[in-house]
């Protein structure tokens, strides 16, 4: 089959091979507030321990910055650092000799972090992946307190770092975020799987290249690459020991923030199976361990003022109607049995089947946007037992969606009448197709009969497609330009739904036609 131009954005006009992770590095660090965030690191990182020029620098840093400056007092100031007479910490050279050189600045480092992403629109997700970060930045100051290396401390900067590509994508991709998430949470597939699956990298390849584009230090970037499997042997210098505190930093904050005591549970006892040997620690220890990072974790959050983060609530539908936000994909849950409305069984495992291939035919290069959508359209067309299947793409000179590529019965037919207009589509303004691409919302309508969803149709697809029962629609949205959308449909109702990791692979196709389409 012969691809058909793709109209605004011609195929030719697409560099061959652009990666989401090239895109998603672009973002982060193209940023202007982000650029200042790298800055900022790179300074606090470089600043030297070992005379008094740093110690005067780093407190010169910290009292250039008025907030900064009440936080560390705050934190020098609680229980566990005030000294034996009760005296008050006032100034910020007392808080250094207090706290000492390395927590003040990993503490400052982690400060920077929370002002950066902090006051993030999705507020729940990123907080969670700051308090890991700033957990495992505990948990790698108190493994270097007990280490023979020189320069150990630095392994609480490497902890802190470690989550740093979770808490990047939390702020500025959260979708992306979303699906690495609930794809991992199936049980089928490994963090590093699934962040590899929508973005392009793992999350430690990301961590590390967001610090080499900040100019971090060789050793902390390593410290970020991920470890092999099973049991781990001693290190053989300080970077592989780094590396190994960095990872268990953060397994140890992830088991500290699930409730109840983590001594003695069977988490604690696969953590110390794995990294007991390789770091000289035993039961007792990691209890004590637990207990320790528990407290200073209390006194770091209170320093910094860092309030409880209300749950997300569900949308009051100001943006999608509630029978369109009860349709997103995702929103249900995961069920079994027969599915008569034509859908396989084993949809999922023909999903992941196109999405590595349509990965690795990006990885290889030398394919054309085209190419891509093809793929991406073919695989949801066969996966999901569709009827029919096409890509719709705005004609900027008409101002109407119009279908460019199809699959399905009566192809040719349906694809020469499957235009609409770019504007709402109904009186109220409320048109589902102009809904889903104004909210840029992936929507599984599974039975097109309700009177709710009807209500919602507009008479161009009533016309149409009379006998469509339920549809699919994944708008293609790429910053704020609403480029396109696909859509696919049955002439049965599809009760059955799409459940979660069915959901996230879909995301990832659409991921990477949304990657070859980025300008």
């Amino acid at each position: 089959m012969n691809a058909v131009p793709l109209s605004p954005l011609a195929a030719d006009d697409i560099p061959d091979g652009r990666r989401v992770r090239a895109a998603l590095l672009n973002k982060v660090c193209g940023d202007e507030d982000m650029f200042a965030l790298g800055s900022s690191v790179a300074r606090v990182v470089q600043m030297a321990s070992s005379d008094d020029e740093g110690t005067h620098a780093l407190a010169y840093y910290v009292l250039s910055d008025v907030a900064l400056t009440q936080r560390i007092l705050r934190l020098a100031n609680t229980v566990k650092y005030r000294t034996a007479s009760g005296t008050a910490v006032t100034t910020i050279s007392r808080a250094i000799s207090l706290l000492g050189f390395d927590n003040v600045k990993t503490t400052a480092l982690a400060m920077l972090l929370v002002d950066a992403l902090a006051s993030s629109e999705h507020a729940w997700s990123v907080r969670i992946e700051l308090e890991a970060s700033l957990c495992a930045s505990l948990v790698g100051r108190e493994m270097a307190r007990h280490s023979f290396y020189q320069g150990a401390e630095e392994a609480s900067i490497g902890a802190l770092f470690k989550n740093l590509g979770p808490l990047l994508v939390a702020s500025h991709e959260h979708e992306r975020y979303r699906e690495i998430k609930t794809l991992a949470g199936s049980g089928k597939h490994k963090l590093a799987q699934a962040a590899q699956m929508i973005i392009g990298c793992s999350y430690d390849a990301l961590s590390e290249a967001v610090l080499g584009e900040w100019k971090i230090p060789d050793v902390i970037m390593r410290a970020q690459r991920p470890l092999p499997e099973g049991t781990l042997k001693v290190a053989l210098n300080r970077g592989e020991w780094m590396r190994q505190v960095a990872s268990f930093s953060l397994d140890v904050a992830r088991l500290l923030a699930k409730d109840g005591d983590p001594a003695g549970s069977p988490e604690a006892q696969a953590l110390l199976a794995r990294y007991g040997h390789a770091l000289n620690i035993d039961g007792k220890q990691l209890d004590e361990l637990f207990a320790a990072v528990a407290q200073e974790m209390t006194g770091l959050l209170q320093s910094m003022n860092l309030e409880p983060v209300p749950r997300p609530q569900e949308s009051d539908g100001d943006g999608l109607p509630n029978v369109l936000l009860l349709a997103t994909l995702g929103a249900g849950e995961e069920e079994q049995g027969n599915y008569p409305s034509g859908k396989p069984k084993n949809a999922r495992e023909l999903l992941l089947a196109g999405v590595q291939d349509v990965t690795q035919m990006r990885a290889a290069g030398g394919h054309k946007v085209n190419d891509v959508v093809l793929a991406v359209l073919e695989t949801l067309y066969t996966a999901m037992g569709f009827r029919f299947a096409t890509v719709v793409l705005k004609d900027v000179k008409s101002g109407q969606y119009r279908a460019r590529v199809s699959f399905g019965a009566d192809k040719a037919a349906t694809q020469a009448g499957f235009a609409f207009p770019a504007a709402a589509g109904n009186a109220a303004g409320r048109d589902l197709f102009f809904l889903a691409m104004a909210n840029n919302a992936d929507l599984m309508i599974s039975d097109a009969a309700s009177p709710k969803i009807r209500d919602l149709l507009p008479a161009w697809h009533r016309q149409l497609l009379p006998d469509a029962k339920s549809f699919i629609v994944l708008p293609l949205v790429v910053g704020q330009a609403q480029l396109g959308l696909f859509y696919a449909d049955r002439i049965q109702a599809a009760p059955e739904g799409v459940p979660p990791d069915e959901t996230s692979l879909i995301k990832a196709l659409k991921s990477q036609v949304l990657a070859a389409l980025a300008p």
